[in-house]
Order: structure tokens, then sequence, then C-alpha cells
């Protein structure tokens, strides 16, 4: 889409052939034709209304924050692209940037690194 379009444009084109139970999108996505066109199909849509909606549409916020989640982790894939592309020069500095993600990704949480210990103490 050449320009500065905006995105909901394209939107009937993307999904024609969706199949699926649920649609998770942003507010930019709260369209009634993108809606009835989800629950013609027997889509849910899960899309919050838009702050300047006259009557607001009903949306399911539980089934909501997983879009957080999704979002979450391809910010993470997107972080650490250089690591998945082997961008890095060398064995050992790859090793290094290797480490931090792969133990963000498994337990949920960057961990601290241990502190050093003074021999001469």
């Amino acid at each position: 889409m050449p320009g500065q379009a905006h995105d909901l444009r394209e939107t009937d084109t993307l999904i024609r052939d969706l199949t699926a139970g649920h649609l998770l999108a942003d507010r930019a996505f709260d369209a009634d034709w993108l809606r009835n066109d989800l629950l013609a199909r027997d889509i849910t849509p899960v899309i919050p209304p838009k702050s300047n909606r006259r009557f607001p549409a009903d949306f399911d916020k539980e089934t909501c924050k997983w879009r957080h989640l999704i979002e979450s982790y391809l910010g993470k894939l997107k972080e650490n692209r250089g690591i998945a592309r082997r961008s890095c020069k060398t064995d050992h500095s790859f090793t290094a940037s290797s480490l931090s993600p792969q133990q963000s990704f498994t337990s949920g949480e960057r961990q601290q690194p241990l502190a050093q210990v003074d021999e001469n103490t």
C-alpha cells in the first residue's frame, strides 16, 4: 500500500479467506463494516471501541489481553533479530549476546547478573 494510507483500507483484502474463531485487533480497526463482516462469517471480533464512538461496541476484555501477549512476544523477536540472523561477527560475541535473550524467553524475566566476589577479603 503506497503512501501513508490507513491499514483499515486493505483489511478486507487481507481477511477475505480468513477462518478463525476470533480476530484480535486494536482500536484503529474499530469499524462497523468490519465487525459486521466478521460476525457474518462467525468470527468474533475482539476490537476495543474507539473513544469517540457514540454507542461503544461490546468486546471480550479477557480475550483482548491475549493481544498484549502476542505483541510483546513479537516485540521480543524484533528486539533480538540480530541474534536470529547471526549478524554478530565472532563466535564469542554471538554466544554472549544470545544468552541474555534466551534466558528472557525461557524464564519470562531477565536474569540479574551474579555479583562478583572479591578474592582479597
